[in-house]
C-alpha cells in the first residue's frame, strides 16, 4: 500500500449516526468485515455501519471527493465530524510499535489496515461520545442549581427527562452499534493479528475510556433521576398543601354557616 512512500496517513472521520453499506454491494471490495474499498488513486477506505470511515493514503482533494460521493448514504450527518489521524511508517526490518503518533508496520496488507481502522474508528467514536457526555454534564449542573434555588422548576421536569433519554440513547449506541468491547470480526478470520490488535487497543486505551464513559453516563442518569424525584416530591407536597388549605377553608365556611346563620 505504500507504493514506495516511507509514510502514509490514516484519517478516521465520524460522519454521522449511520452509514448505509448496502449501497456498496456492487463496489469492488478489497476486503470485508469491515468493508474495505479502493479510494483515490492509490489509497483505500474502510467503512463502518455506525457512521465512521477510515481513509488511508488520500490527499485532501481525494478525501473531499470521496466524502461527496458517499454523503447521500450518511444518516444524521455531523456538521463538524470528529476526526483522528495517524501516520503509518513502513518498517520491514523493524519492530511494530506506536510512538509519538507514528505506527511502524512490518507489513502493509489489507488485514493489518483493517485492524488499524477498527482501532481508529472506535477511538473517534469514543472521542465524540466523550464530548457529548461533557456537554451533558454542563447542562445538568445548572438544572441542579436551579432546583436548589427554586428557579425554573416549571420546565425542569421535561429537561430532566430529555437528559435521561439522551444518556440512554448514547449507551444504546455504544453497546448496540459500535460494540467497543467486542472482538472485531477481522480477528476471527485472522487470529494471528490478535496481539497486534491488543497492542493498539492498549495504546489508545479503548477499554479504559469505554469504562470511564459508562461511569459518567451512569452518574448523569442517577443525577437526573434524583433531581426528577426531588422535583416530583416537591410538587406532590405543594398539592398536599393545596388540599389541606381547601379543607381548612371548607371547615371555616361550614362553621360560619352554623354559628352566624
Amino acid at each position: 500500500m505504500f507504493n514506495g512512500k516511507p509514510t502514509i496517513k490514516a484519517r478516521a472521520l465520524f460522519l454521522g449516526e449511520r452509514l448505509n453499506l448496502r449501497a456498496f454491494e456492487a463496489t469492488h471490495r478489497l476486503g470485508s468485515n469491515p468493508l474495505t474499498v479502493s479510494a483515490g488513486q492509490v489509497g483505500c477506505a474502510v467503512l463502518f455501519r455506525y457512521g465512521v470511515i477510515v481513509l488511508f493514503d488520500l490527499t485532501a482533494v481525494e478525501e473531499a471527493e470521496f466524502r461527496r460521493s458517499i454523503e447521500s448514504y450518511v444518516f444524521e450527518p455531523n456538521e463538524k465530524p470528529e476526526f483522528e489521524e495517524l501516520d503509518i511508517r513502513s518498517a520491514p526490518d523493524g519492530s511494530e510499535s506506536l510512538e509519538h503518533g507514528i505506527l511502524q508496520l512490518r507489513e502493509s496488507n489489507i488485514e493489518r489496515m483493517q485492524v488499524v481502522a477498527e482501532i481508529l474508528a472506535r477511538s473517534v467514536v469514543l472521542a465524540e461520545y466523550e464530548s457529548r457526555v461533557a456537554r451533558a454534564f454542563d447542562r445538568v449542573e445548572p438544572l441542579a442549581a436551579g432546583l436548589k434555588t427554586g428557579d425554573g422548576s416549571r420546565h425542569q421536569g421535561r429537561e430532566l427527562l430529555k437528559h435521561i433519554g439522551d444518556t440512554l440513547l448514547i449507551q444504546h449506541k455504544m453497546v448496540g452499534r459500535v460494540a467497543v468491547q467486542d472482538k472485531p470480526e477481522v480477528l476471527w478470520e485472522h487470529p494471528e493479528l490478535e496481539r497486534f490488535h491488543a497492542r493498539l487497543e492498549d495504546e489508545y486505551e479503548l477499554q479504559e475510556r469505554h469504562l470511564a464513559l459508562e461511569r459518567k453516563l451512569d452518574l448523569i442518569t442517577r443525577t437526573a433521576e434524583t433531581l426528577l424525584d426531588v422535583l416530583q416530591t416537591n410538587r406532590g407536597l405543594r398539592v398536599e398543601w393545596y388540599i389541606v388549605i381547601l379543607i381548612v377553608v371548607e371547615i371555616m365556611l361550614t362553621l360560619y354557616q352554623m354559628f352566624f346563620r
